[in-house]
């Protein structure tokens, strides 16, 4: 299926434009990949950064 899609989209729109295409999918997996391992961390680093940041805020005050 995904065969025909390339070859379509290099009838329709050139060589250039279909290795766009096929690099941006590529970029794409890449980037999600990514997306998934900066989440894990930062879940796993949360709980003790937002204390110290907590801790390092100056107390709210009240506006009227």
């Amino acid at each position: 299926m995904e065969m025909d899609m390339w070859l379509s989209a290099l009838g329709d729109y050139g060589f250039p434009a279909a290795v766009t295409f096929y690099l941006l999918y590529r970029m794409e997996r890449k980037l999600d990949q990514i997306n998934r391992s900066v989440l894990l961390l930062y879940q796993k680093q949360t709980p003790p950064a937002m204390e110290r940041a907590l801790t390092a805020l100056p107390p709210r005050t009240k506006k009227h």
